[in-house]
């Protein structure tokens, strides 16, 4: 065996460890954002979801005030309508 074929090939393996440990760190490294990226995505999900929520029932609410409102302007035409009759 050639010491300096031994060496080489050596050094070779050494690169080729170095060069998968390095796409190993990046890969990890390009997971942890996308991973802090899903998680900032959830927590705005959550927060929309709850602002929907919050906003149907004031709709609900307002949808209901309206109607009470109705009610009350119709029973003010009858009551003008009666003062018209007499």
């Amino acid at each position: 065996m050639d010491p300096t074929n031994g060496s080489t090939h050596a050094g070779d393996s050494l690169e080729l460890l170095e060069d998968k440990i390095r796409r190993a760190v990046e890969l990890v490294t390009q997971l942890r954002k996308e991973k802090a990226e899903a998680l900032e995505m959830a927590s705005d999900s959550s927060a929309l979801k709850a602002k929907v929520e919050e906003l149907t029932r004031e709709v609900e609410s307002l949808r209901a005030e309206r109607e009470v409102v109705r009610q009350r302007v119709g029973k003010l035409l009858e009551q003008i309508d009666a003062l018209h009759a007499l």
